[in-house]
């Protein structure tokens, strides 16, 4: 999956100096490395999931923490005076990654994609319900069009159920996978919410990687396999791909504000087509392209419903500073 799937979004501490098209750029290019991360994750396909997050987590430290250790940030990156709050993180995120890439063995890739995009609008209920954050009618409007958009991808697969047993079943599993998965990635986010209240952002990465590895070898009793040498460079680069993805993330939001960058996060819904298509021979299907449309220009009007506000406020602090 992609990063508003498998792992939510982890804003630093503060912003460097702003350069909204240095951002931009930084936040294209991790969207492609998660794509292709995921696309290596959907071609180990015979990989119990378990097995995936393990590589998936585990591998994606080397690059993390060479990266710290460059930057001489490696010592306090270990700190931290919520190791509970981590592990609930972890065990939140590796449920996550684990419904999310099972989604990639049963589904067409952009579509596994375009349902992890109902993360953001489960967010947005989510906060309301259980952080009693006051959310007004815009965005409970968005948030119930970018639903139906979601319903309009299950819907076909979940209508096999109406018949006998089919590789249709499978299909309508992996998509009750993503939404679930994207669901938890909620949760995640929340939880991350809570974290950077007082943790620094490397520290909330790396404690990720450390329990989804250490969390996701429980898997290990479900069927683990043995995977064959091209199986096995594949699960080894996603970890690579998606630890340098991580970093391009982290490293995007320090050069403009999110919601300049948020929006090219559907720059991934254009790559898993392609992707889908020429690698998987995935023909995306009317009700798809119709859903993944709804949700994106949902998110989008979200984000720019926020910036204009923001924008607002802004002239307003400014107008009465004397």
């Amino acid at each position: 999956m992609t990063s508003s799937a498998a792992e939510p979004d982890i804003a630093p501490h503060a912003l460097g100096k702003s350069d909204p098209l240095r951002g931009i750029l930084l936040k294209i290019v991790s969207v492609c490395f998660f794509v292709i991360m995921a696309t290596m994750l959907k071609a180990t396909e015979t990989v119990p999931s378990g097995q995936m997050v393990f590589f998936r987590a585990f591998f994606a430290l080397f690059p993390v923490l060479a990266y710290l250790a460059w930057k001489g940030k490696l010592a306090s990156a270990f700190h931290t005076s919520r190791p509970l709050g981590h592990v609930l993180r972890g065990l939140i995120g590796v449920a996550s990654m684990s419904l999310g890439f099972f989604a990639l063995t049963r589904l067409p890739l952009p579509e596994a994609t375009a349902i992890g995009y109902a993360s953001p609008l489960i967010i947005v209920i989510l906060s309301a319900l259980l952080l009693r954050e006051r959310v007004y009618i815009f965005r409970w409007t968005t948030v119930l069009v970018g639903m139906v958009g979601v319903l309009i991808i299950l819907w076909p697969r979940l209508t096999v159920f109406t018949g006998g047993a089919s590789m249709g079943d499978a299909e309508a599993i992996g998509a009750l996978a993503a939404l679930g998965g994207a669901v938890l990635s909620a949760f995640a986010m929340l939880q991350v919410r809570t974290l950077v209240q007082t943790e620094r952002t490397e520290t909330i990465v790396i404690y990720f990687f450390v329990t989804g590895s250490v969390l996701s070898l429980l898997t290990l009793p479900f069927g683990w396999v043995m995977p064959t040498p091209g199986q096995l460079a594949l699960l080894i680069g996603a970890g690579f791909v998606g630890g340098i993805g991580q970093l391009l993330l982290t490293s995007c939001y320090r050069y403009a504000d999110m919601s300049v960058i948020a929006p090219f996060e559907y720059v991934s819904l254009i790559l898993t087509i392609v992707i889908g298509f020429v690698i998987f021979a995935d023909i995306p299907t009317v009700a798809m392209l119709a859903g993944a449309l709804i949700i994106v220009a949902s998110g989008i009007a979200v984000i720019l419903r926020e910036r204009w506000l923001g924008l607002d406020h802004s002239r307003a602090r400014e107008a009465s500073t004397p």
